[in-house]
């Protein structure tokens, strides 16, 4: 680990309540479909509050490369787009998306040509061939490494056929690259349970439904994407640090305006008040594609539960944090059913799991999660923290740093500019000695 900067390393200790009003990032899942569904609209669709960072950076780019005009005025960008895709010039770089490099692929397959699809190496790393290997049963070409299973992904679209995909693992980045495919020539996609739902919104918005069968067949039929006004919501998945940490840290109050509600995305806030915790939702507002409102979080004890099934998978992205507010509570915390934490930007089970013990945690890691005992952390000197590229596993342990005595050092720290690149800046806005 002697490669990280010195500079790429964030101390964080105890320091006081956390108290004030702050506004957090775009919906990192929401903006890159802005972009991507916009870029494919007959028309101008105009996105307000776009999360500004690396991911979804990536996406910006890759849609521009395929012929579409993205304006930047600010508070509002304007995405002109081209319902007829052009086959891109050169090799289309995705960063550290996953959600870039898996939708993309969807939308290459439709296109009558040859487009690369490639990454950092934590991307080449993740796994592809839960979208290649359908896309190829509806007739797209796409080689990769290891036997087509990892990036980067070679694809030679067009001239697709609908199929049935009935997916194995719910998967919101797999449905939604399938669907996007499926606008060339109709596709019907199943999931063992329902995903985030942030593209079957979009597909609405934009004229063009998908039919629900009885037996949870999602159906999308070709046509053009009409284009929309879009204000993208407060990322909850980044609510999230500051609900655990206002909960464990005594005396807080934080309150965090127009934040995305989406049932699909929310079981973070059912986990956290099921340990007790005091979150209060007023101002809600149903009137865009995605439904929000104010989230208003005071202190309160935390207990241990249990975080399986459909209840980990609606918190998928917020265990790791969760795990740390696990570890702040009285009792014993068990989370299952969350396997896919292992091949997301780290195994971040893998990962918590020894952050957890560097502060001195008992923690127990399973194959699909973790096993652990609250009641707080011991060491006389700060635990050090890798977060190995992982903004959640960055700003998790950052998180921790406000409740163990002796703080915590996390290494890499940067990463976490992959989703929320003001987040040490606006956590230490909600602390003492701020700027009035």
């Amino acid at each position: 680990m002697s490669d990280i900067a010195a500079d790429d390393v964030r101390e964080q200790h105890p320091c006081g309540a956390l108290r004030g009003h702050l506004r957090v990032p775009g919906d990192k899942s929401v903006s890159h479909r802005s972009l991507i569904f916009g870029g494919q609209g007959r028309g101008t669709t105009r996105v307000r509050g776009l999360l500004r960072s690396g991911d979804v950076h990536a996406t910006w780019g890759a849609m521009e490369a395929l012929g579409v005009s993205i304006e930047d005025h600010g508070d509002e960008v304007l995405v002109h787009g081209v319902p007829a895709l052009e086959e891109p010039s050169n090799v289309v770089d995705c960063g550290n998306s996953g959600t870039s490099i898996r939708l993309l692929a969807g939308v290459l397959a439709r296109i009558d040509g040859h487009g690369v699809l490639t990454g950092d190496g934590s991307l080449r790393r993740r796994p592809m061939a839960r979208v290649a290997e359908p896309l190829r049963r509806m007739g797209a070409r796409i080689e990769g490494r290891a036997g087509g299973r990892l990036a980067p992904l070679a694809i030679r679209g067009g001239g697709l056929h609908p199929v049935d995909h009935d997916l194995t693992v719910a998967s919101a980045q797999v449905k939604s690259c399938l669907l996007l495919a499926g606008l060339a020539c109709g596709t019907r996609v199943r999931e063992p349970r329902q995903s985030r739902d942030h593209s079957e919104r979009f597909f609405a918005a934009m004229g063009r439904p998908l039919t629900v069968h009885d037996d949870r067949w999602l159906e999308v039929v070709p046509g053009p994407l009409e284009p929309i006004d879009v204000e993208v919501p407060a990322d909850v998945s980044s609510a999230a640090f500051l609900l655990v940490a206002a909960s464990l840290v005594p005396g807080s109050e934080v309150e965090l305006p127009r934040v995305g509600l989406n049932a699909t995305r929310t079981g973070i806030i059912d986990a956290l008040r099921a340990m007790g915790a005091d979150i209060e939702v007023v101002d809600e507002d149903r009137s865009g594609v995605e439904p929000m409102a104010t989230l208003v979080v005071r202190h309160a004890p935390l207990h241990g539960i249990r975080i399986d099934g459909d209840l980990a998978l609606r918190s998928l992205d917020e265990l790791p944090v969760l795990a740390v507010a696990a570890a702040f509570a009285e009792g014993e915390t068990v989370i299952a059913d969350a396997a896919e934490l292992r091949v997301k930007e780290s195994d971040r089970i893998a990962r918590v799991a020894a952050g957890l013990r560097c502060l001195g945690v008992d923690v127990e890691e399973r194959p699909d999660g973790m096993c652990i005992q609250g009641g707080g952390c011991s060491g006389a000197e700060p635990a050090v923290v890798d977060a190995s590229g992982d903004h959640r596993i960055a700003m998790a342990f950052t998180v921790a740093g406000l409740v163990a005595p002796a703080g915590v050092r996390v290494r890499a720290a940067s990463a976490v500019e992959s989703s929320w690149p003001s987040f040490y800046t606006d956590l230490s806005s909600l602390l003492p000695g701020r700027a009035s």
